[in-house]
């Protein structure tokens, strides 16, 4: 019975103990250790106090007050060591980098998936040869175009292989030239996105769920047989019960679950591929990551090109623009896997020759006019324009007009970039080199150093080659103009690279519906209506109206404001205060720093002092065996090594709060 009860109070007696060594480790480092590790140091100071006291104590029996120093001394020193392990274990093994085991608990299933998938990618990419360039490995080799078409042809197939993710992103990326060179560029656009049609019965089933009720109640008519079927959803025509045609945009069942799994995989290898490489560091892929899931998820939820949809039939509107339309959603038949929108007449422009024929030269070079045209407001006036207007997102009506699909992803600008944009066409299409390059500058990610004026000639340069009358037309003038910008390190936005990405993929169609289509001779004339329209006198009053209307309220302080001043300045009481470390979080910085080399100084200076005293032991005794300057020798090199381990935690964590 006495056996049992002392087991039942021993327990408790060292969780106890257990829970004050931790709670006393974790003071002393004055920081936040993770509560299993500490716990585990502060078990392990428990199990060393017995040992280290019984390797202290003479052999001879000692006085209670004695044995009690050393028991402290014992203490003192498994709790040093504890903290020691815990400074090493952060060294090794930072806290926050390994999961804890709630976490592992909690998630070991989405790990095992994630894993799984992980490993299914990595021997895609082995398989294709692509093993090496996980390892931050340099590769001469890659210098010649033979090489890189090589390579970017095994990137294509590894893509094409890794599903619909890695097929988003090789498409995303080949409208990147200012990215990738030429050669994937090349083997990335031929990357399609198709996928086999899904049974009806699973199409079935996703429109009852999301509209809450069975299709055939919603719908008079549904064509079984998809128009088209992609990696993320397959397209129905249908009529609703009032008569109208509309089309029915349905999101495979489970891809959403796939699509998140690919992109925590590619996200960490991003994040992987840029801390240990240097092209890695060079592109920013985290940022290039983040950007591409942001989109893909936007494009996974129908509800956003629902809003995109009906945000551009308003643009459409307000431009005035006839000869294009975009279909109007049904927004009370849309959820966020289902779209129900206006199906439009036509053929896609990819298969539209014959029904262009048909309407003569004349005829086809208005159609392309108003194409461009309207992208160029969209991305000038409105700030939202269709980012991916290949043929197959173009349709060709009987009577010329034309209408864009597949608005799942727009890009957006803000006032100011659209300005530095239009100021931008506007020099190139006076060959002004030093306007172009400041509004570049404007539009760009400027490096610390930048060579402006080699930046002007340069831009001189292309402006001549191409911007000039009867000058090379095609993408190649973009692709230069990347190029450009590559070589001056100039980081192109995401919003403004999606601008050339949208101009780049244009001209394609452009060209399906005028083969002799000038994009840049015709954007130049345009520029210029533009650049007249804006000078006309009734733009010119409403322009001067609205820069008065901002301007009035400083103009009416500015008197006051001088009269101050000039008063100052006759009194001799103009002075110039300027307030150094204003900002609390330099002051912040500047504490730490000081509090850091001060705990070095203070542990240095104790840990020379301990020596000192335990080299010369004497002074009056404070026990039978124990000296003072013994005493005394022991503490302070307990504080020094106390304070030594506070500043190299510090040091040694990536996140010191």
């Amino acid at each position: 019975m006495e056996t049992l009860l002392g087991t039942l109070l021993f327990i408790p007696a060292t969780f106890v103990t257990v829970l004050a060594f931790g709670a006393v480790i974790r003071r002393l480092l004055g920081v936040r250790v993770g509560l299993v590790r500490t716990l585990l140091a502060a078990l392990l100071a428990l199990l060393l106090a017995g040992p280290l006291l019984d390797f202290m104590l003479p052999p001879t029996p000692t006085d209670l007050a004695t044995a009690l120093v050393f028991g402290l001394l014992s203490i003192c020193t498994a709790s040093l060591m504890a903290m020691i392990i815990l400074v090493i274990a952060e060294v090794i093994v930072p806290d926050g980098s390994l999961p804890g085991p709630i976490e592992l608990w909690r998630g070991w299933r989405s790990r095992l998936t994630r894993t799984r998938r992980y490993f299914q990618i990595v021997r895609i990419a082995v398989r294709h040869g692509l093993g090496r360039f996980l390892r931050g490995q340099r590769h001469a080799g890659l210098q010649s175009s033979t090489s890189r078409r090589e390579l970017a042809r095994s990137v294509r197939r590894a893509m094409d292989e890794g599903g619909v993710t890695f097929v988003k992103l090789g498409q995303q990326l080949s409208t990147r030239r200012d990215l990738v060179p030429d050669e994937f560029v090349q083997e990335l656009t031929s990357l399609q996105d198709k996928a086999t049609p899904i049974p009806w019965t699973a199409v079935e089933a996703v429109l009852s769920i999301e509209l809450g009720r069975p299709a055939t109640e919603v719908f008079e008519n549904i064509d079984e047989e998809p128009l088209a079927a992609a990696s993320i959803a397959q397209v129905h025509a249908a009529r609703l019960p009032d008569g109208a045609e509309v089309v029915i945009k349905v999101q495979r069942p489970g891809i959403a679950r796939v699509v998140e799994q690919d992109l925590d995989i590619l996200l960490r290898l991003a994040a992987t591929l840029e801390t240990r490489t240097d092209w890695g560091r060079s592109l920013g892929l985290s940022n290039l990551a983040a950007g591409y899931a942001q989109a893909l998820r936007e494009e996974l939820d129908f509800t956003t090109e629902r809003d995109n949809l009906s945000a551009m039939v308003a643009a459409l509107d307000a431009s005035g623009r006839h000869g294009i339309r975009v279909p109007t959603p049904h927004a009370q038949l849309c959820t966020r896997r289902v779209l129900v929108m206006e199906r439009l007449a036509g053929t896609p422009l990819g298969a539209a020759e014959p029904a262009l024929t048909a309407h003569g030269p004349e005829e086809r070079r208005r159609i392309a006019t108003v194409l461009l045209d309207t992208v160029l407001d969209q991305v000038l006036e409105h700030g939202m324009f269709h980012v991916d207007l290949h043929p197959g997102n173009v349709l060709v009506a009987d009577d010329g007009s034309l209408g864009l699909l597949d608005l799942g992803s727009v890009g957006r600008l803000d006032g100011t970039t659209r300005m530095a944009i239009g100021r931008l066409m506007a020099a190139i299409g006076r060959a002004d080199s030093l306007a172009a390059s400041d509004s570049l500058l404007e539009l760009v990610d400027r490096p610390e150093e930048i060579d402006e004026r080699e930046l002007e000639r340069a831009l001189g340069g292309l402006i001549v080659r191409y911007a000039s009358p009867g000058a090379t037309r095609g993408a190649t003038a973009f692709t230069a103009l990347f190029g450009l910008v590559t070589s001056h390190r100039l980081a192109v936005p995401p919003q403004v690279a999606a601008v050339f990405r949208t101009f780049a993929t244009l001209e394609g169609s452009l060209m399906a519906i005028d083969s002799q289509f000038d994009l840049l001779a015709q954007a130049r004339e345009t520029g210029r209506g533009r650049v007249a329209e804006a000078m006309a006198p009734q733009r010119l009053r409403q322009s001067v109206e609205d820069e008065l209307a901002a301007l009035l309220p400083v103009l009416r302080r500015l008197p006051r404001r001088i009269d101050r001043i000039t008063d100052a300045v006759e009194h001799g009481r103009l002075n110039l205060n300027v307030r150094l470390l204003a900002d609390s979080r330099d002051r912040q910085v500047i504490t730490d720093l000081l509090h850091q080399a001060l705990l070095t100084v203070l542990g240095a200076a104790a840990g020379v002092m301990a020596v000192l005293l335990l080299a010369n032991p004497g002074g009056p005794q404070v026990t039978e065996s124990v000296p003072l300057f013994l005493l005394f020798g022991y503490g302070l090199l307990i504080v020094a090594i106390v304070l030594v381990l506070r500043v190299l935690i510090v040091i040694f964590r990536r996140d010191p709060t």
